[in-house]
């Protein structure tokens, strides 16, 4: 190779270095890079140490349970709740917070997010917050623990236990687990009795889609609801008929359509109603409690309340981005803005979020989460000439008690206790582990948010904490913000600065035979009672 060619070389090597340092300068000034593994964790307001006061005095403000609300002091020691009274007197070496004119509540619980998951099963579409950077945007949101799904390794729960482990070793907050299942044998049902009684999860999901992936027929899906009646587990469905998705993808391939709409338009409503009807009716011949994850339709959420009506045990789950946004951006001319927009079930049309909203205040759906599941325009940009093959997620874990105070609270919809008790209590209660989370009571963790109702926020990929170079909802603007949030005792979010820890975060167990249960063998014994059979017949003589 001559000289001029090696410097043509050496000239092109030394720009493209110019540009990936270029590259990484702009990346590292972005808010969005906040906690960025290439940048390592201890980077400006990610990783501190823990310098703030184990006692902690909130003093002044209104204190909010699901039940109840108090002008009251709540006084922290050693990340417990010691007490909440008004005029507490306490000494010296307290940080005290004046929170009068504002609210203090519970931290927020979100019951459904996937951090660090690979799509479809594949490591180049991994969800691009991790367990640190998806939590440290849930605390500057003002959630304080999440409970995140476990993919299986291979259909073994035990491995896909174990994988889901160490990924959160870098936690920062408190985190639970779900456990999804995907195939059915022997194996799989005794890992899911030492998953209940050993590992600290009460809740499997099924998926009632993702044809040829992860989604199960009637016939797993009824030996999973009689296990988890058993164990006293919560069964969980993403509901939509899975093979008629299939055909209606076939069908907008066929016609052509093949951009972001082309998603929402082969999975319309009906589907969802189908398969949350079945579900239902399957969950209520086995006589076991369901929860149906993120409900984004009047269609579903109507066979929700004709069950409960019914008197059946039925949760109903909507997410924040079904709630607050509609399907407009999925038509947009730009394929990286309608991308982003892409979630299964679908964003629906106009309508279905109020009528969502409606149902929350009434409680015929009882809490609400996020399905946070984050990937990056370039990610999203696989499918850029198939919308099959978008990886299907949006973000939340940092919007969601801020979009839900805005749209629910200030506007008059629901009252502070009920937000408290959709965006926390119920949650606790659900998955059985309240009051130590969910409350604000003596013995109770000390995870508490502090949310000024006459302070705005603002919402934008450029400052907010996910590693997403996208947010779904851009430009928002609304009233009520987080000003502080405590988790275990400590002050992790305050004056719009995280200060949080990497690995601080602990696994929360869950213990089985949740309320929801309460009652259910009788509920057996009596339908036994009133079969009147089997009758005792004479044989014919031969």
């Amino acid at each position: 190779m001559g000289f001029v060619n090696l410097l043509t070389m050496a000239k092109r090597f030394t720009g493209i270095i110019a540009i990936l340092l270029l590259l990484r300068l702009t990346t590292a000034s972005a808010s969005h890079e906040f906690c960025d593994a290439r940048m390592g964790y201890n980077v400006v307001g990610c990783g501190g140490s823990d310098s703030s006061s184990r006692r902690i005095l909130i003093k002044g403000g209104t204190v909010v349970n699901a039940h109840h609300q108090e002008v009251a002091d709540v006084y922290i020691d050693d990340g417990i709740i010691a007490d909440v009274k008004p005029n507490i007197k306490v000494g010296d070496e307290v940080t005290v917070i004046d929170t009068t004119g504002k609210f203090v509540m519970p931290g927020g619980i979100d019951p459904h997010t996937h951090l660090e998951m690979e799509f479809m099963g594949t490591d180049s579409t991994e969800t691009i917050d991790d367990f640190f950077s998806g939590q440290a945007a849930a605390l500057a949101g003002g959630t304080t623990m999440h409970i995140d799904f476990v993919m299986p390794v291979n259909g073994s729960l035990s491995l896909g236990f174990k994988a889901y482990v160490e990924k959160a070793k870098k936690s920062c907050m408190d985190y639970g687990f779900h456990m999804t299942i995907t195939k059915w044998d022997d194996t799989v049902a005794r890992e899911m009795e030492i998953m209940v009684k050993e590992k600290g999860i009460n809740s499997f999901k099924f998926f009632l889609a993702y044809k040829g992936i992860v989604m199960i027929n009637d016939e797993l899906l009824l030996e999973g609801l009689k296990k988890c009646k058993s164990l006293g587990a919560l069964a969980m469905v993403h509901a939509e008929n899975g093979d008629a998705v299939f055909e209606g993808q076939k069908r907008m391939i066929e016609l052509g359509i093949t951009g972001p709409e082309g998603h929402a338009l082969s999975r319309p409503p009906l589907l969802e109603a189908e398969a949350t009807a079945r579900a239902i009716r399957l969950a209520g011949f086995i006589n076991t409690p369901l929860y149906i994850v993120h409900v984004m339709s009047i269609d579903a959420m109507e066979e929700i309340a004709k069950a409960r009506k019914l008197g059946q045990r039925v949760v109903g789950e909507p997410v924040v981005s079904g709630l607050v946004l509609n399907d407009s951006g999925l038509w947009d001319p730009d394929f990286n803005i309608a991308a982003k927009f892409v979630m299964s079930p679908p964003i629906r049309a106009p309508g279905h979020g109020r009528a969502l909203q409606a149902a929350v205040s009434m409680g015929v759906l009882q809490l609400v989460g996020t399905d946070h599941c984050t990937f990056n325009s370039t990610q999203k940009a696989f499918g850029i000439d198939d919308f099959r093959k978008i990886p299907n997620g949006v973000n939340g874990i940092e919007e969601r008690m801020h979009l839900v105070w805005d749209t629910m609270v200030a506007s008059g919809k629901i009252s502070v206790t009920d937000y408290v008790r959709i965006t926390s209590t119920e949650c606790a209660r659900i998955f059985n582990i309240y009051p130590k989370k969910g409350a604000i009571l003596p013995g109770s963790d000390a995870d508490i948010i502090i949310l000024n109702p006459n302070s705005s926020f603002q919402i934008s990929s450029n400052s907010h904490h996910s590693r997403s170079d996208t947010n779904v909802y851009e430009g928002w603007i609304g009233k009520g913000k987080v000003e502080i949030t405590i988790v275990g005792g400590r002050i992790v979010w305050e004056n719009n600065e995280l200060k949080v820890n990497l690995g601080s975060g602990k696994y929360i167990k869950m213990p089985p035979f949740n309320y929801l249960f309460d009652g259910i063998e009788k509920a057996d014994v009596s339908y036994i009672s009133s079969l009147r059979a089997p009758v005792n017949r004479f044989k014919a003589m031969q």
